[in-house]
């Protein structure tokens, strides 16, 4: 019963499935597919469900910051358009979200108005960016120039056409609806969009500003799972049961001190 128990702990877990169930009254979970490679399957065959979950998560870890250091030697554009990509993934899955539950009354133009705001956004965001980082080129090409000396106006006419566009959708029982989505579309933009932004921002500044905090957060994620794995015996939060008070405060001194000496 004790190996069994200990088995099923992972990120130092104390409440098992069963205990789970009947804490937030819901019906036993639903067993998961197994998308483990067949070669780490065979490898990993003679260990416990525990430590097999261990060399996983390890070499998948490995895996990847092997990526992330391939992609820094590529050089910034390639972060910037790795990040780009990653804001309109984002972006799009929040959306989607919200069309979800849009779509439904058959209401006009939703998506298309929140990636029209969407490029309105970006449009704003990296005319400034331009405009301040590469002055010198702006000012030598005449469309680039009249482009920075007018982009202000040209992205809130952009953006004013825009909300004219929502004014005009407006269908009448459903303003309250339409409302809540077009707040949905400009909270999504503001999480989503200004931080994707200020990050690329800190690239222009110098790569350390991008490689010491995304490499706190590898390593707190790690050193948190680490502590938890081997210390953890305190559960952290119900809502996510597996965390432990061990891994949590493992996870923060290692990551203070990864910071200091990283930087």
């Amino acid at each position: 019963l004790q190996e069994s128990e200990s088995e099923n702990k992972l990120d130092g877990e104390t409440a098992s499935d069963s205990e789970s169930k009947s804490e937030f009254g819901g019906s036993p979970p639903v067993p998961m597919s197994d998308d483990t490679p067949e070669v780490l399957n065979r490898a990993l065959s003679n260990l416990s469900s525990r430590w097999k979950n261990w060399w996983v998560r390890g070499i998948l870890t490995l895996a990847m910051i092997t990526f992330f250091f391939i992609i820094i030697y590529l050089g910034p554009m390639v972060l910037m358009t790795i990040v780009m990509c990653v804001q309109i993934k984002c972006f799009h899955e929040i959306i989607t979200i919200g069309y979800n539950v849009y779509h439904s009354y058959d209401l006009p133009w939703f998506r298309t108005l929140s990636w029209y705001f969407l490029l309105c956004v970006n449009y704003f965001f990296y005319g400034e960016t331009v405009t301040d980082y590469f002055f010198t080129l702006v000012q030598r090409e005449e469309p680039l120039r009249i482009l920075s000396k007018y982009h202000r106006f040209i992205s809130f006419a952009l953006y004013l056409t825009g909300f004219c566009m929502f004014v005009l959708s407006l269908v009448k029982k459903h303003y309250r609806l339409q409302f809540y989505m077009f707040g949905w579309t400009h909270v999504t933009l503001l999480i989503v969009v200004t931080q994707s932004h200020l990050i690329i921002h800190n690239l222009f500044e110098g790569m350390i500003w991008f490689i010491v905090p995304i490499s706190c957060v590898i390593c707190n994620d790690i050193m948190a799972y680490m502590f938890g794995f081997f210390f953890g015996r305190t559960p952290l939060i119900k809502l996510s049961p597996k965390k432990t008070w061990e891994g949590f405060i493992g996870g923060f001194f290692a990551t203070v001190l990864f910071g200091l000496l990283v930087s």
